[in-house]
């Protein structure tokens, strides 16, 4: 049987889990962080639009800097594959918008196909900050309690693949997962979180996002995610950074302007 999680903390969880039980069973991390950016284009190499996104995202003085148009068509192609390879594949998901995308998004792959789809639910059902569940927030020993595969009858995986088709045909920036569905926004919601945790005095990058992170429903914002999105209120005069980049970001102190 082949596992699919998104990120490698969820992969590493349920690697170890499998290890003991179906030490056979094969493991596959799609990490694309699907909660954010364009989707346009992302089945079809070369990504162009969502590499340009991710190329964007990246912070400069981060190496070594992952060739994201490769790694884009490199799962893209894999996944136009997976029907024709396999019989059968597991997706665990959880509470996280990125994993329920995963899971539409895999519906969409083997729709119409002889490969069977299972899932194994992690989460609480409540995308709520302080609520949900992702993957990687269990660990193995509770991993083993919900190792519970489900198949995904036709019907409902008809309706999740027409969910991740028209999430593909949006143009939203930002997907929230809540009461089950997805809700698009763009990132004028998040910047004026950022913007509300920044004090007017100088104060630690690093604490202003926690703060919106930790009150974020609907999905999960990582650092890296937040960081670009300082820096691009930073470029249009909202925000002022200090400190030097090269030493990363929770070196950096941030103030809000105006």
């Amino acid at each position: 049987m082949l596992h699919l999680t998104c990120g490698d903390l969820a992969g590493d969880g349920v690697r170890a889990l499998l290890a003991r039980r179906e030490p056979q069973a094969r493991v596959h991390v799609l990490r694309d962080d699907l909660a954010v950016g364009p989707l346009s284009g992302i089945e079809n190499p070369p990504c162009t639009v969502r590499a340009a996104f991710w190329e964007r995202l990246w912070p400069d003085e981060v190496t070594p800097r992952p060739s994201f148009a490769d790694e884009l068509a490199a799962d893209a192609c894999w996944l136009a594959e997976l029907p024709r390879q396999v019989s059968a594949v597991t997706v665990w998901h959880g509470d996280s918008a990125s994993e329920q995308l995963l899971l539409v998004r895999l519906c969409a792959v083997v729709q119409d196909s002889a490969c069977a789809l299972h899932e194994v639910a992690c989460g609480t059902g409540d995308s709520r900050a302080g609520r949900r569940k992702a993957v990687s927030m269990h660990p193995p020993e509770t991993l083993a309690g919900l190792y519970r595969p489900q198949v995904v009858d036709s019907v409902r995986q008809a309706g999740l693949a027409e969910a991740w088709r028209a999430q593909c045909a949006a143009t939203h920036d930002i997907r929230r997962w809540r009461d089950g569905a997805f809700h698009g926004e763009g990132y004028q919601v998040i910047d004026n979180e950022l913007l509300a945790a920044s004090p007017a005095a100088f104060a630690p990058l690093a604490r202003a996002m926690a703060a919106v992170m930790e009150h974020c429903d609907g999905f999960f914002p990582t650092d890296f995610f937040l960081y670009w999105r300082t820096r691009e209120l930073a470029a249009a005069g909202q925000l002022e950074l200090r400190g030097d980049p090269a030493a990363g970001y929770r070196n950096l102190q941030v103030r809000r302007l105006g």
